[in-house]
């Protein structure tokens, strides 16, 4: 665990799973404490109201909460349970990168889109801009395997908002036009961020995400 300023820490844990299930528990227990909780990939930072009385108490205690076995088993049995249904973006699998893709893989186009619709993503954590999801594959290896391609040599000036890619271990979903060095697999026309929505991300981390595809 490591103070991050004066009202907020940063832990470290072994996993991204971990790193949702003790997001989950901190705010049970302890949100009314808490006024930010920030997963990461690895890392979960807690930021707490500034006119908190007893810091020390609650850095303790979620210290405590980080290292405690017992309830982090609990808390993925309990959610074991209850599977929370995964939302489904439509996807026009005609990306730009998507020849480039299919040959590095030895694979044809169809087998490409196969494999990345065939998969199941949860989002392990949100970054670069508002409502951009980074998405982890769920226990398949060919998926990740095409996840795990590289960023492009020369990233481009500007991608298309929509643009579904991957690089580096992750699939994302440009909310926005922007710069961007992924390779271009294909678009949506899900909006993922809306600052006039009530919940203005689509997506948070810890979402499942299925894609499908569409003529």
């Amino acid at each position: 665990m490591r103070p991050v300023g004066d009202h907020a820490v940063l832990l470290d844990l072994h996993s991204n799973e971990a790193v949702h299930a003790v997001a989950r528990l901190a705010r049970s227990r302890f949100g009314r404490e808490l006024v930010e909780v920030v997963p990461g990939h690895r890392t979960l930072l807690l930021v707490w109201d500034e006119s908190l009385d007893d810091a020390a108490a609650l850095m303790s205690n979620l210290k405590a909460l980080a290292g405690d076995a017992s309830a982090f088993k609990l808390d993925m049995r309990a959610r074991g349970n209850k599977t929370p249904q995964a939302v489904t973006v439509p996807v026009m699998y005609d990306g730009a990168d998507l020849d480039a893709v299919a040959a590095s893989l030895a694979l044809s186009r169809e087998g490409v889109v196969q494999l990345h619709s065939g998969a199941e993503y949860t989002v392990a954590f949100m970054g670069f801009s508002p409502g951009f999801p980074y998405l982890v594959a769920e226990s398949q290896d060919e998926a990740v395997r095409l996840l795990a391609l590289p960023r492009l040599a020369t990233p481009r000036t500007e991608v298309p908002a929509g643009s579904v890619a991957v690089a580096a271990g992750y699939c994302g979903i440009y909310p926005r036009s922007s710069p961007g060095g992924w390779n271009l697999l294909g678009r949506t026309d899900v909006v993922l961020f809306d600052a006039e929505r009530r919940a203005p991300a689509l997506l948070e981390p810890g979402t499942r995400v299925r894609f499908e595809p569409v003529p």
